[in-house]
């Protein structure tokens, strides 16, 4: 009786599970990060009409600031987790390729079978002998002496 390889449904229903909570991790933060630029947007136009003095303003700017690099670092983070799980669902998925089968009146052929090894031959090594190379000619090129500004006089 033939058995043929079968996904691990659990280890695949838990991997689609974190993918799915990352996902929506993500989508929350950039709706975070949506309300609070709108919010930040109301404060500049209180400001613009004098409700709010500049240093209300400054404050609101440095809060926000603060809140969006905490999102911006947030959303990074679990984009790189959705990013490492799908790979693993990937992996797990491509794991699943078909092995061919094939049904004949005398029973089922094909499937993993043992890959004969293949024996490796051993080169020979060559002896080569040990040649010494005759030094290269170096030519010195000779230059002209540098005079400074003055001359000795005679």
């Amino acid at each position: 009786m033939v058995h043929i390889k079968r996904m691990n449904e659990s280890l695949f229903a838990k991997i689609l599970k974190q993918l799915n909570v990352a996902g929506e991790l993500v989508r929350s933060r950039q709706e975070e990060k949506q309300g609070l630029l709108d919010e930040f947007d109301q404060e500049s136009k209180r400001f613009f009409f004098g409700k709010i003095s500049e240093r209300a303003l400054m404050s609101s700017v440095k809060k926000t600031n603060k809140e969006l690099a905490r999102l911006d670092a947030d959303m990074r983070s679990n984009i790189a987790t959705a990013r490492s799980t799908g790979s693993k669902a990937m992996k797990l998925v491509s794991a699943q390729a078909p092995v061919r089968y094939r049904a004949t009146l005398s029973g089922t052929v094909g499937g993993v079978t043992k890959k004969k090894v293949k024996r490796v031959k051993k080169v020979k090594k060559v002896k080569r002998k040990v040649v010494k190379k005759k030094a290269k000619k170096r030519t010195v090129k000779k230059t002209k002496r540098k005079t400074t500004g003055k001359r000795k006089k005679r």
